[in-house]
């Protein structure tokens, strides 16, 4: 369901819900159809992907961030359903069904443990590990923990941190804090071996924010941060921040934060709005002005998304929030790191380069790196994304570990 509906009988169905119907007396008697309910997401909820087998309906859970999976079956009692036993707290895909028979692929992966795959039956409950990729860092001595941020508006906003079993909790720890919050794609744990072994291993943090706009807990998660309701996508992301450091994990010499393409104009606007929280700014692929962004590239297809620049209430809030637009004198900004691909044909490099031409106009410092190749990645093969990691991490550890 992307939306509420109610019956003919009165029953209401909740968006982002699994609901089934008979459709021989659907199409008899449309007017009274009565589904029945699958599943019925709570608020911290979503289905993340559905998939059949010959005889049972699977589905790919989220729940508080975290996946599960469910086989569901059709029975003279209605619809009933158990969880198959794959790994706890991490990020499950269902890849490939069999529709002759009940097998199943899945794969696991979580910030410290790399993609595995699984083969399981969906009438059996039987789960059998495969294969599963090397280990790319040493996680021995990291855990991972899952916390909750208050935002402005008083809703509670999940954040994952990894770091170190013995963290010291003195406000010293270098942190990178990334987010999307956008478009209804969630952020789910993964293994990133660059992470692992370029952060850390050297004893940094990372915390991973599911703000709004994003699809963590299904359809109103997204909707929620819409158009000229965004800046609850911005208060999300500074709670989190807020969290982070009220907890002493780390202070704001030693935060920066990251995040590309949509991501990127949350760290943009993060920069603009609170440049005393971050001492660094990774800002990949952005878009930053959002007052003529329809004219670039794909931009006019987002305007479900942001809303439109041409339309007077939605464009005064565009421009209210647009970082190109908001850039100020005598304002101490951390240090950008803006990012960019000269064939990035979907936000187009005129977004970094504007921001980059602004402050070089004003006085300000930053750091500007365009790739020629690899389009919205900002990287065409190995190579290049091996140089664009080491220029990442290389600044954030001169910005966030070199001041200790």
């Amino acid at each position: 369901m992307r939306s509420d509906w109610t019956s003919a009988k009165g029953t209401v169905f909740r968006n982002g819900a699994i609901i089934a119907f008979d459709l021989k007396g659907a199409l008899a008697d449309p007017a009274h159809v009565e589904p029945l309910v699958l599943f019925m997401p709570n608020e911290h909820q979503s289905v993340a992907g559905t998939t059949q087998t010959k005889n049972r309906l699977v589905l790919s859970i989220l729940s508080n961030v975290t996946s599960e999976v469910r086989s569901f079956d059709f029975g003279k009692g209605g619809w009933t359903s158990f969880k198959l036993a794959l790994p706890e707290n991490s990020t499950l895909s269902l890849t490939s069904s069999d529709d002759e028979s009940d097998h199943l692929f899945v794969f696991s992966e979580g910030f410290l443990e790399p993609s595995t795959l699984f083969c399981a039956d969906a009438v059996t409950g039987q789960v059998e590990k495969i294969s599963s990729a090397p280990e790319r860092f040493d996680a021995e001595s990291l855990q991972v923990q899952q916390f909750w941020a208050t935002s402005k508006d008083g809703t509670k906003v999940p954040y994952f941190l990894v770091a170190r079993k013995d963290v010291k909790l003195d406000g010293t720890s270098p942190t990178i804090l990334y987010a999307y919050g956008g478009f209804e794609i969630p952020m789910q744990p993964n293994y990133s071996a660059v992470l692992g072994k370029l952060w850390l291993e050297k004893g940094g943090a990372y915390a991973l924010a599911n703000i709004r706009g994003g699809g963590e807990f299904g359809p109103k998660w997204h909707e929620a941060g819409l158009k000229t309701n965004r800046q609850r996508v911005y208060d999300d992301f500074q709670a989190v921040a807020q969290d982070l450091i009220a907890k002493k994990v780390t202070s704001t010499p030693h935060l920066g934060i990251m995040g590309g393409s949509n991501g990127g104009l949350l760290m943009g606007v993060q920069m603009i709005q609170r440049p005393d929280l971050w001492n660094a700014a990774v800002i990949q692929v952005p878009l930053l002005d959002m007052v003529n962004f329809i004219h670039m590239s794909a931009g006019a297809s987002w305007q479900g998304e942001y809303g439109s620049p041409d339309d007077p209430v939605e464009g005064a809030f565009l421009r209210s929030i647009s970082p190109y637009h908001n850039v100020r004198a005598g304002v101490a900004y951390p240090e950008p790191f803006f990012e960019t691909s000269t064939k990035d044909d979907r936000v187009g490099p005129v977004h970094a380069r504007k921001m980059a031409a602004l402050f070089e106009d004003m006085g300000l410092p930053f750091y500007y790196y365009e790739n020629i190749e690899g389009g919205h990645a900002a990287a065409a093969n190995l190579q290049e994304d091996a140089r664009r990691y080491a220029l990442e991490y290389i600044y954030m550890s001169q910005k966030l570990m070199d001041n200790k």
